[in-house]
């Protein structure tokens, strides 16, 4: 059997790695289903119960995995329903690729059925958005918008005709200069900082009596370093959602979530904090950071255009959080009072302590505090572990 532009699509995929496709079928992709259920053993799709859902779970699916997330529906509506959970993709930057179908290439602009432009639609959204229009485009376009998505962490989009999913690499005969086989692979940037930008972060770090950190996702791959500057600043870390995992809670510098859905103790810490380092966060919750004009701040980001977004920066570090920690660290002095980080751990422990009481509430229905209390205490936290454990910090061993 000929193979067909959705074949090249889905074959593509697999090489980039994807393992699943979220979606809802449709007219418009009959063709990609198919070569979906042809290929099933390799690449599985998953049904969802509407568009925007499809996107949501492409978006968690990246968040989760790091790898790149996958979302496929219809023309028209069918479309333009993923737009919501593709901009979560693009505001929290997970790596995401759209796949919708678009009316039958003659007709695409004529006001047939379905008729709307989603490459044009999508640009706001996507960092690459196109139309394919044949056959030979498909891998030079669907390699391009996976390696986009990857390597800037962002919304990517193709769109393909009804028509053209089904034509025959045989039958689109290519251009003189299509000649290149695209590479599978993204290089991933190390973005190394500046030596005076790190000396002028330094500088205020060591001059901070009460040092507060606010790590987010960019610190993901960096906990290491981030928990060596907390211990050589004595500064409590408070962590944004999409930063959860960057150390553990149980870590005896981690206050826990920052804002609404955060501990009191990070909250706390905040607002008496007069130096703050904030890594890898672009945290949208202004109201949560210390007043304006109270902390002096440094900011590591590896994209430059994020730092000063929500807090004012008097020392913007550009570079990649792991190194640019390591770097740091070298010229941070460890500083003797210790006195903020035990009121930060007693601020925590009370907190901890008002979570207790509160799950312990008598009542019917029982509280669902008490149901996720219990369920963290007889969570198995200790998996089996190597005989050097017991050289291994208590907070390390416990993730």
């Amino acid at each position: 059997m000929a193979e067909t532009a959705s074949d090249i699509l889905i074959d593509t995929l697999a090489e980039w790695g994807v393992e699943v496709v979220f979606g809802l079928p449709g007219d418009g992709i009959n063709g990609i289903m198919e070569a979906l259920r042809t290929r099933r053993d390799r690449v599985r799709f998953i049904q969802a119960r509407h568009e925007e859902a499809a996107a949501f779970m492409a978006t968690a699916y990246a968040k989760w995995t790091g790898k790149l997330g996958v979302c496929l529906a219809t023309t028209g509506p069918g479309g333009s329903h993923l737009l919501t959970g593709l901009y979560d993709a693009k505001f929290d930057r997970a790596p995401v690729l759209a796949i919708t179908g678009l009316p039958y290439h003659d007709l695409i602009q004529t006001g047939t059925q379905q008729d709307i432009d989603h490459s044009r639609l999508f640009q706001d959204v996507a960092a690459y958005s196109t139309a394919i229009y044949g056959a030979q485009h498909v891998r030079q376009a669907t390699t391009l918008a996976c390696r986009m998505a990857l390597a800037e962490r962002a919304v990517a989009h193709i769109a393909i005709p009804a028509d053209i999913q089904d034509q025959a690499l045989s039958q689109d005969k290519p251009s003189p200069r299509h000649k290149l086989d695209p590479n599978i692979g993204v290089a991933r940037p190390c973005v190394f900082p500046e030596r005076q930008a790190i000396d002028k972060a330094a500088k205020i770090l060591n001059a901070g009596r009460k040092v507060v950190i606010l790590a987010g996702q960019g610190a993901l791959g960096a906990g290491d370093e981030l928990a060596r500057t907390a211990e050589l600043l004595g500064a409590p870390i408070a962590k944004a959602l999409l930063g959860k995992a960057v150390l553990p809670d149980t870590h005896p510098h981690v206050t826990g979530g920052v804002g609404y859905l955060g501990a009191r103790a990070s909250q706390q810490v905040m607002a008496e904090c007069d130096t703050l380092l904030i890594v890898g966060s672009g945290f949208p919750y202004v109201e949560y950071y210390p007043p304006p004009g109270q902390a002096r701040t440094v900011q590591i980001d590896i994209d430059a255009r994020r730092i000063g977004l929500r807090y004012a920066v008097d020392a913007p570090v550009a570079g990649d959080a792991r190194l640019s920690l390591k770097t740091l660290n070298e010229k941070l002095e460890r500083k003797l009072d210790r006195g903020f980080l035990e009121q930060t751990q007693k601020w925590k422990s009370e907190w901890l302590e008002a979570l207790r009481e509160g799950a312990a509430r008598p009542g019917k229905p029982m509280k669902p505090q008490r149901v996720v209390h219990e369920l963290d205490a007889a969570w198995p936290t200790t998996p089996s572990l190597p005989s050097t454990a017991a050289t291994t910090p208590v907070w390390r061993r416990n993730t």
